[in-house]
């Protein structure tokens, strides 16, 4: 699904982050996710076997995600095994994926251990079916990663798929529709069996084998019952600076919400936590075919619009079987790190827009500045904003020294940024202003 980057005027109130009255916090969760509150921008990245037929199965382009072909082509396990025979990416280089999202402006990263193909990309004692064991590479993908990470600063976490698992006897088959059940009978096999013998024990492979890991991502909670969910929780308790996300169980919250492919035109009751995770063209996992690549100027406005809301933004990218991000991915990240250069400041460590909708873009803000982030610009080159406080600056953020008058007005405060649009993916302007913020209804 594409995001548009038109703005539309929310026809529900943005929720007032600065105006809810917050839920008593947990002081060590509080301290657990500060680096998570401040970090804004990540890296997922899908990756695995699947990226041998890159969405083409037995000549046809197969739809939807590369990253289900198996499910959606229905491949026998015995058959999609043998992909992992051409699984040899001799042109994996960990740091320079490291170096990409760091030059990109992104802080952590998330990556596949284990999808739901149940292929592991490290050496899992509970299966051969992994890296080292099924392909002719033979070496662990996560041990480089994660050592890279940690040597540039990046907060390193693991995607693990629990509870659908294609592969492993047991493992959940798409049980949702329209993708029900199994289609061959090596799948079959007890559900608590395959959760006891594969998936717990895998959980602390992935969990201990790489020291302290920062965040863990589950997936796909399907006929995950109370009683499952605590033998989880149970090695999640011997990890306690460990993030994760709502998607253990059905009614397990976790630290995280995580929208998926849409930003939500609120932020969550209670002020829960989020994370959007998006994919840059249509899919999560490589597919060869698939040329529909959202715009870097898309991009940038969707992170500005998903911090605006007090979330991060975790974007996808999905390596080839070689070991290769895509070249449309590395081009947008690194325009996306040029802008962020100029205009993190206005991001990273930010705090939501306290405002209603507004017509020309979004706005966060840093205690005492609010930080403008123009998508439409004005036809009569002003800005206004609801609030009765005293300015006391105002200026472009790529260009500080350039002071811009402002009006205060009863009601609401007039920035005259000029008519003509500077030349930038995303303009941004900086208000400084005086004593606590003062909202007002902002009708004329």
């Amino acid at each position: 699904m594409n995001q548009s980057i038109k703005l539309s005027v929310l026809a529900s109130t943005l929720l007032l982050a600065s105006a809810i009255a917050s839920p008593a916090k947990d002081p060590a969760q509080e301290e657990r996710l500060k680096w998570w509150d401040e970090a804004r921008f990540g890296m997922f990245i899908h990756w695995g076997v699947y990226a041998v037929p890159a969405g083409i199965y037995q000549g046809r382009e197969i739809d939807r995600n590369g990253e289900w072909i198996m499910n959606r082509a229905h491949i026998p396990v015995a058959e999609y095994k043998k992909f992992a025979e051409q699984f040899n990416p001799d042109k994996y280089d960990p740091e320079a994926w490291v170096k990409l999202a760091k030059d990109a402006g992104m802080k952590y990263i998330v990556i596949t251990s284990k999808h739901h193909d149940g292929f592991a990309l490290y050496d899992s004692k509970v299966t051969d079916w992994d890296v080292v064991n099924a392909t002719p590479y033979g070496k662990d993908l996560l041990a480089p990663l994660v050592e890279a990470c940690r040597r540039e600063g990046i907060k390193i976490g693991f995607y693990y798929s629990h509870s659908q698992d294609w592969v492993h006897p047991g493992g959940r088959a798409a049980a949702w529709k329209p993708w029900k059940g199994h289609w061959d009978e090596a799948q079959h096999g007890d559900y608590d069996e395959y959760i006891d013998k594969v998936a717990l024990p895998q959980v602390r492979e992935i969990l201990t084998n790489y020291g302290d890991i920062d965040v863990l991502w589950w997936d796909t909670p399907m006929e995950m019952t109370p009683e499952r969910v605590a033998k989880f929780d149970a090695i999640i308790a011997e990890h306690p600076k460990i993030i994760t996300n709502n998607r253990l169980g059905e009614k397990d919250k976790g630290d995280t919400e995580t929208p998926e492919q849409h930003i939500p035109e609120t932020g969550f009751p209670d002020q829960r936590r989020f994370e959007v995770c998006m994919t840059m063209n249509d899919t999560w996992g490589y597919k060869s075919w698939d040329h529909t690549w959202k715009s870097t100027k898309e991009l940038i406005w969707n992170l500005s619009d998903i911090a605006s809301k007090g979330g991060n933004f975790l974007l996808n990218v999905g390596p080839t079987a070689e070991g290769l991000i895509p070249e449309p991915s590395v081009e947008r990240l690194r325009e996306m790190g040029e802008w962020l250069r100029v205009n993190g400041e206005a991001v990273y460590g930010t705090t939501a827009n306290p405002f209603e909708a507004l017509p020309w873009g979004r706005t966060t803000r840093n205690g005492p500045k609010l930080y403008l982030h123009v998508l439409q610009w004005p036809a009569d080159g002003v800005l206004e904003l609801p609030m009765s406080n005293k300015a006391t600056k105002a200026y472009p953020l790529a260009d500080p020294e350039t002071m811009l008058a402002t009006e205060q007005l009863p009601d609401r405060l007039r920035i005259v940024v000029g008519k003509d649009a500077p030349d930038d993916l995303l303009p941004v302007m900086v208000l400084e202003f005086e004593g606590g913020l003062s909202v007002t209804s902002g009708k004329k």
